[in-house]
């Protein structure tokens, strides 16, 4: 058997194995070193554990995972979630769909500490889903608000997507994560605007009961919340952008502030703490194992050329870069409907590098481009994690209607995609501008 084919069973025996359910993790070690041993018998295998995981799990930049998750855990145990999407209801509360566009500003918020998309579904589905449904919101509408906002938890920064996506592509995870700043703020204006629009067309989305008139001094004064997660933000990501730090050294400040701020706030009891740390660890253990996994897969396929060889096949046929780019976006969103995305994400990558760096496509773009395709999965039937999510934790809503909500919101995510081709200078002025 030639080592090319070798490589295909490889990629073909991952996919298989996750869409059986196998643990992902197990899904692409087992073949990796199956692979391996067919290739070069056992002392290369070994060889590979010890250049690939052994050498990889001492990366400085790994530690930048634990301290983000773990800021997120802190500002979580803070309570910031009612008071966030109660200044966003003071705000914008009497708007047309006021509500579902307060939980699109929550959620932005609380994704700017957070750096996961499941966290922000969950933590601020409790509060808004409450106060939407009390309010006579459909309930479609209540739930694709709630994901919808869930996914900007991977897009606005810190986000553990880029972190790991930068990793695989040996990319800058400074720059990936101030790429993520403008198309974050753009997604989330467009995510308002659809509520805004839809319940222009369909009146019947929101009840007539408008939100009683709040102060200005209220409204200001609810903005205490927004003001403690803006100016962590602004020292995280604004000592990125002018130097001051590394990415890693950013996570461990981020991870401080957040410590201080609970301290603060008393909100962190010894109970909180612990538990933050335990989800911390519990959370870091598992994407750490995807990526060791993810490391040990690439060194195979860079040893079978498969890769290569599909990224030649391409040119061959003569393709222009829109339809690759195309093809590409095509193939995400049918893996997005049928598998976990951290595992798409890492299993894939590998396979298109090549293309994209025979394109010429800057792999900084493509890492927001690549953020948002996993956003539009996160939401996807059959398994859209943000769906599951919202249901686990407001059982009033049935996940018919949370996908019914979810399918609205995916047009303005392909929306910013078309943009960001068009215009890549979106995702790339800040990082250009990073010293």
């Amino acid at each position: 058997m030639g080592v090319e084919m070798v490589g295909v069973l490889v990629i073909l025996s991952v996919f298989l194995l996750m869409f059986l359910r196998v643990p992902i993790v197990i899904s692409m070690a087992i073949p990796g070193i199956l692979g391996l041993l067919y290739l070069k018998g056992e002392i290369p295998l070994y060889a590979a554990i010890d250049s690939v995981i052994w050498q990889h799990s001492y990366h400085y930049t790994l530690s930048t995972i634990p301290l983000f998750v773990l800021m997120g855990q802190l500002l979580y145990k803070a309570g910031f979630s009612d008071e966030l999407f109660t200044a966003f209801r003071n705000w914008f509360g009497r708007l047309k769909g006021g509500l579902g566009i307060a939980t699109i500003g929550a959620s932005a918020m609380f994704a700017s500490s957070s750096g996961s998309s499941l966290a922000t579904t969950g933590t601020i589905g409790v509060v808004a889903s409450k106060e939407m449904l009390k309010a006579g919101y459909a309930k479609s509408l209540t739930g694709g608000s709630i994901v919808a906002g869930g996914t900007l938890g991977i897009l606005i920064p810190p986000s553990t997507m880029f972190i790991i996506y930068g990793m695989v592509t040996e990319q800058s995870i400074g720059k990936l994560l101030i790429a993520g700043i403008i198309p974050g703020i753009l997604l989330t204006l467009f995510f308002m605007a659809t509520i805004y629009i839809s319940i222009m067309f369909n009146p019947k989305l929101i009840s007539d009961v408008q939100e009683p008139k709040v102060s200005w001094k209220v409204k200001f004064s609810s903005l205490k919340a927004n003001g403690w997660i803006l100016a962590l933000f602004t020292l995280v990501m604004g000592g990125i952008y002018v130097g001051a730090f590394t990415a890693t050294e950013a996570a461990g400040i981020g991870a401080l502030g957040a410590f201080l701020i609970a301290l603060i706030r008393r909100k962190l009891t010894f109970a909180n703490f612990t538990e933050a740390v335990f989800n911390t660890v519990k959370t870091t253990g598992f994407i750490f194992a995807i990526v060791m996994g993810a490391f040990l897969l690439n060194f195979v396929l860079t040893i079978t050329q498969v890769p290569n060889l599909l990224a030649d096949f391409l040119f061959a046929k003569s393709l222009s870069p829109t339809i690759i780019f195309l093809l590409i976006v095509i193939m995400y969103l049918i893996l997005g409907a049928i598998m976990d995305t951290l595992a798409m994400i890492v299993v894939t990558i590998p396979i298109i590098l090549p293309i994209l760096q025979l394109l010429e496509f800057d792999l900084i773009w493509f890492g927001v481009i690549i953020v948002l395709l996993v956003e539009m999965a996160l939401i996807s039937p059959p398994i859209g994690m943000n769906c599951f999510v919202l249901k686990g934790v407001v059982e009033e809503l049935e996940l018919s209607d949370i996908f019914k909500g979810s399918f609205l919101f995916m047009v303005p995510i392909l929306t910013l995609i078309t943009l960001l081709y068009i215009f890549p200078e979106i995702a790339l002025f800040l990082p250009n501008l990073v010293k």
